[in-house]
């Protein structure tokens, strides 16, 4: 919004008048000369009774005797009885009677005039919106030294209205008013500076006018300098400083630097981290319609973070804040639509609110609108739709989009089955440290799939993601130490790797694990463990998997004792996984559990779960 000054009260002229009269005391002599016409004389009297000097104070009576001299033709009563038509003060407010006492002073030369004029035409009162006229009246007061209109002409150029746009004829006139001390202009200096807009870029020259308005009290200035020291931009980095800048900012009402400064709080940046005061901070730039505000303030609601938490109320902050386009406040929203917090529960909701992010670049709400269209979740199942959200999300960097992409590319789903193209956008995946994009690169690996055959990096992707505890490249990594491809054949490190998957619950490790105990490879032969981790497979598998390993363990069963067998179901009743992922959709927009095929037998598989 562009700042605009109202028009002062007391002309020059006039003030200097009345202070002659003060010091003489001359009242009787200045009414008497007034009732007999005298035009400065009825100028100073009106001053006297608008300003209640040496009379009671009276702007009717003001009003009255600005009249009798601006009828006369008297300059300065013509600004001044524009002024209380303006105002309303002495007579009913009349913006076009306004108008044409301000016109009439200012075809007299008066400079506040001329700049009054320009700005009723710039906001179209009391005459039609008229951006050329008004540029025509500020420059004739700017031209005389009038630093307000010097500064609204260089709003006119920097935003093209009423003239071409033009940065440096702004700046030509933000300096004109800056170099008279008017803070806001300097702020727009020190903005061009570090912008290098309509001047070379000069960062010296832009701290230096911002400290000169922000030493000043200017909020803006204050604020810039805030961010400078901040993020050390031609600063050097110092919170407690930015802190310092953004609170005096702050405490004027500033409502980004509000915003900074509670997110300083919130981090415990250059201030010990107080998540209240933040809230606080927070909550008196939302109350301005302050978007980044109101969308932290909801989470601060839904986190329980400085505030109760209270999903009714981060509901209604971001809505305020989706409101306004604030892509974070919709990406937030929809999420609450999807699990019904604070809200009714509803997908095409959330739908709507991802999209109007992911619309504006969100990758997240990208990714989840993908997510969406994959399942057929408040939207039509549409595979099209996902892979081409997926892709603006993949080329974006974010990477379960490019994991998910993948997965598209490899099962053909709204693309052309294409192996290699998976394989790429897993292994921009993998390389940012996406454990199922690891996974299914070395599976790729392994199968010569869309890359050439190779163990070694089947191996060394496995590795990846089996650090990462990701059960399946763990069980596929005991496969490669069982079978010898990639690293020396070695039954014990088998072991560990089956281990690692079977005690997560997986079941292709736990059915290989069994085999490892019943034969006796790289532990000793057991078949308690052995029948333990077969049971615990056959128990939640499902079809030919079931039947097949319910023989097995039957067939174990025999070579068993009645106590061996008792001892191992114990042990399958106790049992209970460990670091089992939880099932849920992430508040970045990642769906936490993914549903892989799991390993059978003594084959690796791919996860082809959408949503890792």
């Amino acid at each position: 919004m562009r700042p605009f000054w109202t028009a002062a009260l007391l002309s020059t002229c006039g003030a200097a008048i009345l202070l002659i009269v003060r010091k003489k005391d001359r009242l009787t002599t200045v009414r008497r000369a007034a009732a007999k016409g005298d035009a400065a004389a009825q100028f100073n009297l009106g001053l006297m009774y608008e300003h209640g000097h040496g009379v009671p104070r009276d702007c009717v009576e003001a009003a009255r005797w600005y009249r009798k001299a601006a009828a006369q033709g008297y300059a300065s009563a013509q600004y001044n009885l524009g002024v209380m038509y303006d105002l309303g003060h002495g007579v009913r407010q009349d913006s076009v009677e306004a108008a044409r006492w301000y016109r009439l002073a200012a075809e007299q030369g008066v400079t506040s005039a001329q700049f009054s004029l320009g700005l009723i035409y710039d906001h179209g009162q009391g005459v039609p919106p008229d951006a050329t006229a008004a540029v025509r009246w500020y420059r004739q007061a700017a031209a005389q030294g009038n630093l307000s209109a010097q500064f609204n002409l260089g709003v006119m150029y920097d935003l093209g209205h009423g003239v071409p746009r033009d940065d440096a004829e702004a700046v030509r006139w933000f300096r004109q008013a800056a170099e008279q001390g008017e803070t806001t202009a300097q702020c727009k200096l020190g903005c061009a500076y570090s912008q290098g807009a309509g001047v070379a870029q000069d960062d010296a020259a832009a701290i230096r006018w911002y400290r000169q308005a922000a030493d000043r009290g200017n909020a803006p200035a204050q604020a810039s300098l805030g961010f400078m020291y901040y993020s050390g931009h031609a600063l050097s980095q110092d919170y407690a400083e930015a802190a310092r800048w953004y609170r005096l900012a702050a405490a004027q009402g500033n409502a980004k630097a509000q915003f900074e400064f509670g997110s300083m709080y919130f981090l415990g940046e250059g201030v010990p981290q107080d998540f209240a005061e933040a809230a606080r901070w927070f909550r008196q730039a939302a109350d301005q319609g302050y978007a980044p505000a109101q969308s932290r303030l909801g989470l601060m609601y839904d986190d329980g973070l400085g505030l109760p938490q209270d999903d009714a109320a981060a509901a209604l902050w971001y809505r305020q804040a989706a409101d306004q386009g604030d892509a974070d406040a919709q990406f937030n929203l929809g999420f609450m639509y999807i699990f019904g917090q604070g809200v009714p529960q509803d997908d095409a909701e959330a739908v709507r609110w991802y999209r109007r992010a992911a619309e504006q670049g969100d990758a997240k709400a990208q990714f989840n609108l993908g997510f969406m269209y994959t399942f057929g979740q408040g939207v039509p199942q549409d595979y099209a739709a996902a892979v081409r959200w997926y892709r603006t999300a993949a080329e974006q960097g974010y990477v379960s989009a490019q994991y998910n992409l993948g997965v598209m590319f490899d099962l053909g789903h709204g693309v052309r089955q294409d192996s290699v193209e998976a394989a790429r956008w897993y292994r921009l995946a993998a390389e940012r440290g996406e454990t199922s994009a690891q996974f299914n690169l070395g599976y790729a690996c392994y199968q010569g799939d869309g890359v050439p055959q190779d163990y070694d990096q089947a191996v060394h992707w496995y590795l990846q993601a089996a650090g990462q505890g990701y059960a399946p490249a763990q069980a596929s990594l005991g496969l490669m130490y069982d079978d010898g491809h990639g690293v020396p054949q070695d039954y014990a490190e088998a072991v560990r790797w089956y281990r690692k998957a079977a005690d997560q619950g997986d079941a292709g490790a736990q059915i290989n694990l069994s085999g490892m105990y019943e034969r006796g490879d790289g532990v000793p032969q057991d078949y308690v463990q052995a029948h333990l981790w077969i049971n615990l497979a056959a128990s939640r598998a499902s079809g030919e998997n079931k039947i097949a390993w319910a023989a097995s363990r039957e067939r174990l069963a025999r070579k068993m004792t009645a106590q061996q067998i008792a001892e191992a179901q114990r042990l399958a009743r106790e049992w209970k996984p460990r670091d089992q992922p939880a099932a849920a959709i992430g508040r970045d927009g990642q769906w936490i559990d993914s549903a892989v095929v799991p390993i059978t037998g003594r084959g690796p598989a791919r996860a082809f779960a959408v949503g890792a």
